[in-house]
């Protein structure tokens, strides 16, 4: 069976932390911004973190060797 690539579109989007947590930077908080309140705009700072599935599937794309 071949080697898998790196799927280099997530790798961009998404760090993996040395313990193993999937973090990424929440959506919608580029612009627009003045249609957003206040809080709705603190509270897309900042990284969120990604579980279940989903984290599973992004460590496999990201890192396939691990």
């Amino acid at each position: 069976m071949p080697k898998l690539k790196t799927r280099k579109s997530i790798k961009k989007r998404v760090k993996i932390t040395k313990t193993g947590k999937v973090l990424r930077h929440k959506p919608g908080a580029r612009h627009y911004k003045v249609n957003k309140s206040g809080s709705r705009t603190r509270k897309l700072r900042g990284v969120d973190l990604v579980r279940g599935k989903v984290a599973q599937t992004y460590k496999i794309l990201v890192a396939p060797s691990l």
